[in-house]
């Protein structure tokens, strides 16, 4: 199971919105291409926005965690803002610590 990571936050709810369907369409296209993957923009934008959740990384780093934690892999989607993104940076930060590997997909 991949864990795609990729940047989500941002002032302006259009950016939040074209990052979400950027990596909704990667996340597809990788599952085409025969991968098994979690994104949790993905799979977490339509409920944060939908049960009114806080939409930044202080409130999904636990649950981000977990979910690291149960896939092989992270896989981190080049967006704009990938490397200024704090989630991505903690992400990658947590998949080192567990030892597990990292690869960059470009946009």
């Amino acid at each position: 199971m991949i864990y795609l990571a990729s940047p989500y936050s941002h002032p302006d709810p259009a950016v939040r919105e074209a990052r979400f369907d950027a990596v909704s369409r990667k996340a597809g296209e990788l599952m085409r291409a025969g991968w098994n993957v979690f994104s949790p923009i993905s799979h977490m934008h339509p409920i944060a926005v939908r049960g009114g959740l806080p939409l930044g990384w202080d409130f999904w780093q636990a649950y981000d965690r977990e979910m690291i934690s149960a896939c092989d892999s992270l896989m981190v989607f080049k967006l704009d803002g990938w490397k200024e993104s704090k989630g991505v940076q903690a992400e990658i930060e947590i998949e080192q610590s567990l030892g597990l590997p990292v690869m960059y997909v470009p946009e």
